[in-house]
């Protein structure tokens, strides 16, 4: 059954009465809305794009962290030893450096403690002396690092050997002392030239 459009005069009836009994929600007329506030009002569109706004000057990395300060690498003995005055006669430290002097004689010190080592290498540099060598070869090893809780520095007679060579009284006797070529050692051995005999 299809229903009618629009209202019955009896609906019509019953509406009028139900209107002239409801009492308006607000005692003061109701204001339209305004443009801004209409929400079904059409948003204003302009024509000509907005301007673009310039980036801030910038440069790469400037966000970045500062990094920590490098602490420089301590130098090796041999390094210390390079750059040392040249107390001898320069060819012959080049060919020293070069390995092609061959040692009038050599003392090992490998695996010995720092309290058996130093008299042993004092009367070895004397007893070179005294027989007139010039040049002689100290084999300290070069070492190996401790990696226990408190590490210590490696190669104990590496590092100590050249103080000694350059304290008295064998300083009185030794007039260089230098790195050997890898062919005799390297950075675990020394090459000490002697002053002549007096």
């Amino acid at each position: 059954m299809r229903r009618r459009k629009g209202l019955t005069p009896e609906d019509r009836e019953i509406w009028s009465l139900v209107a002239r009994s409801a009492t308006p929600m607000h005692q003061r007329p109701l204001r339209p809305l305004a443009p801004e506030d209409d929400p079904s009002a059409k948003p204003q569109t302009s024509l000509t794009p907005p301007k673009a706004q310039p980036l801030p000057r910038f440069r790469l990395g400037q966000s970045a962290p500062t990094p920590a300060p490098r602490m420089p690498k301590p130098s090796s003995p041999a390094e210390r030893l390079a750059g040392a005055e040249l107390r001898m006669d320069a060819k012959t430290h080049r060919k020293m450096s070069q390995g092609k002097l061959r040692p009038e004689a050599r003392l090992d010190l490998h695996g010995m403690t720092l309290a058996a080592a130093q008299p042993e290498l004092m009367h070895f540099i004397m007893s070179c002396h005294s027989a007139g060598l010039r040049l002689v070869l100290v084999i300290t090893g070069k070492g190996r690092g401790d990696y226990g809780p408190l590490p210590t520095r490696p190669g104990a007679l590496r590092h100590q050997v050249p103080y000694w060579l350059h304290s008295p009284p064998l300083s009185m006797v030794v007039q260089q002392v230098s790195a050997a070529h890898y062919r005799h050692g390297g950075e675990g051995a020394y090459y000490v030239y002697l002053r002549r005999g007096v």
